[in-house]
């Protein structure tokens, strides 16, 4: 009997010990969940530079779900280039892909291997051969600068009080938005491209972390002040990514939500919750890891400890769950492969606002990657909605 209370002396303490250290390390694991959440992140190589011909004007990369696709994409790199554009898929095989390179890259030149793949193709506004300016918005975050594509003059179907306002995703600064441009321009709309607190380019918030919408919003919400005082009567939100999260919760919490005529949505968050389960699924991470990390963020003490600078509402944010609140006509375009955020509640939006939602067919491209994957039915598919709702006349 001695023996054995000796060893539950010693067993017991040993079993709490363990037991906090597997809590310890499990709630270290969460807390860094919900921190890779709302801390903006750094671009991350995603592919590797294998060979450059320079006689052939050719690269080859490490074969991706995103390398493999044909269209026009991006690539960035360090060495000589930051960035270089790259066209159609010459071969491939299960290891590699062969690409046209669009950027004259000249012998020499040094080309590191680690590069990031991108669906951007533009990164200045200068490459549109469009006339441009830079202005500053003055939003509650501080002066957030932004581009302003104007109306061509030359177009007699130029509707200059239709403003079309562009905002960016996660990670990715305004050239994301560059690829649109030229299809409002030959509609005779003006763009204003704008930047957002924590993105690198606007103002930095206290705790310089993401929000997922529930503040972005008023810088965008800005924006639309800016281009009321400017000469718009009316606005067209278009978002991209997390900035379709960002447009949607301005189409629901503006003051102006009457001038806003319509909304343009490119691989949207329409649910938080179902991209981030997505995205720690991807990553092997198993509930219910995500579903506490989310918890995390949803109290204000563990939000801060986290990163937040406040606590994450993500039922204010799921925007499926808040319908019923929308207004403005919507037009979602969602790869089904996007591979990133899936299109799930951007078919369960289309559901549950038949009235409001069109939801063309889209598949293969991936994340943010339509007008790479498909320029021509992406294209279309903005012309004519648009014009369908009376929002510029069709353009070339």
């Amino acid at each position: 009997m001695k023996s054995l209370r000796h060893a539950v002396a010693i067993a017991v303490p040993a079993l709490l010990a363990v037991g906090a250290a597997v809590a310890a390390v499990t709630a270290g694991a969460v807390f860094a969940t919900a921190r890779r959440v709302v801390m903006p992140s750094i671009r991350r190589n995603d592919t590797q530079i294998l060979a450059v011909d320079t006689g052939a004007q050719t690269i080859e990369l490490t074969r991706t779900p995103d390398t493999e696709l044909p269209g026009r994409y991006g690539l960035f790199t360090s060495g000589t280039y930051d960035y270089v554009k790259l066209g159609a898929v010459l071969s491939a095989d299960a290891a590699k892909v062969r690409r046209k390179l669009l950027t004259q890259i000249e012998p020499g030149a040094q080309v590191d291997r680690d590069a990031a793949f991108s669906g951007w193709y533009y990164v200045t506004p200068g490459e549109l051969h469009l006339p441009w300016e830079s202005v500053s918005i003055g939003s509650p975050a501080g002066p957030c600068p932004a581009w302003f594509f104007p109306a061509s003059v030359e177009s007699p179907t130029a509707s200059a009080d239709t403003w079309v306002i562009q905002v960016h995703g996660r990670g990715t600064t305004r050239s994301e938005c560059l690829r649109a441009v030229p299809v409002f321009h030959g509609m005779g709309l003006p763009t204003l491209v704008v930047s957002y607190r924590n993105d690198g380019e606007a103002p930095r918030s206290r705790g310089g972390s993401y929000a997922l919408g529930a503040s972005e919003w008023r810088d965008v919400d800005a924006a639309i002040e800016y281009a009321l005082r400017h000469g718009a009567a009316r606005v067209v939100l278009m978002g991209w990514s997390m900035g379709g999260a960002i447009a949607l919760q301005t189409a629901v919490s503006s003051e102006h939500r009457s001038q806003i005529a319509a909304l343009v949505l490119d691989s949207p968050v329409v649910d938080w919750r179902t991209v981030l389960r997505f995205q720690a699924r991807e990553q092997g991470l198993r509930e219910p890891l995500p579903a506490l990390a989310m918890g995390v963020l949803e109290n204000g003490f563990t939000a801060r400890l986290s990163g937040a600078e406040e606590a994450i509402a993500f039922d204010r944010l799921d925007m499926v769950a808040r319908a019923s609140e929308l207004e403005a006509p919507i037009l979602i375009l969602h790869s089904d492969e996007d591979g990133f955020v899936p299109a799930d509640a951007s078919h369960a939006l289309a559901a549950a606002r038949p009235d409001l939602v069109t939801m063309p067919s889209f598949s293969v491209a991936r994340h943010t990657k339509l007008w790479n994957y498909d320029q021509s039915g992406w294209t279309k598919a903005i012309v004519e909605w648009m014009t369908a709702h009376g929002l510029g006349a069709s353009g070339s």
